[in-house]
């Protein structure tokens, strides 16, 4: 089944696409009352900024999984990773070990660009995917605690 898998690099014309898969998952993570990116953000910061890249894995010439990822910089290792922000496989598309297919495919792109690792979260109560991470060889950051300032903390933090 995996022999029909392809990927390809999003362009500024996959705007729209990208914000569908990311409702998608969204919504599979019960949070699409979160999602406020337009596709006029998403063409900004993804395509002028150049602050995050996407690509999709395409079967039979259809999208059916995308991820966006962007470069971090770990200053231990000296050196970039990738940090995977989002992962998502069609519900339709699953089983088919394509969401495997696509963490290898950005294992391929962060060993080619010379990075250190390839990282990102999971939500605690998503045990089908933790399960699925795990057999993976993944580690989780069991001593590491995300932070987050957005809002009106992070404008009145900035003044």
């Amino acid at each position: 089944m995996k022999s029909n898998l392809e990927f390809r690099f999003a362009d500024i014309n996959d705007t729209a696409k990208i914000l569908y898969f990311i409702k998608e998952l969204a919504l599979y993570e019960k949070m699409l009352d979160e999602v406020v990116a337009t596709e006029d953000q998403l063409k900004e910061w993804i395509f002028e900024k150049k602050k995050a890249e996407v690509i999709f894995a395409i079967e039979n010439g259809k999208e059916i999984g995308f991820a966006l990822f962007f470069h971090n910089f770990s200053t231990f290792l000296g050196r970039s990773g990738i940090y995977l922000e989002d992962l998502f496989v069609l519900q339709e598309h699953r089983g088919k070990g394509y969401g495997k297919s696509i963490l290898k495919y950005l294992a391929q792109i962060a060993v080619e660009r010379g990075c250190g690792r390839l990282e990102w979260w999971c939500l605690d109560w998503n045990k089908t995917s933790i399960d699925f991470y795990l057999s993976l060889g993944a580690e989780p950051m069991n001593d590491w605690t995300v932070y987050r300032i957005t809002g009106d903390t992070l404008v009145n933090m900035a003044k």
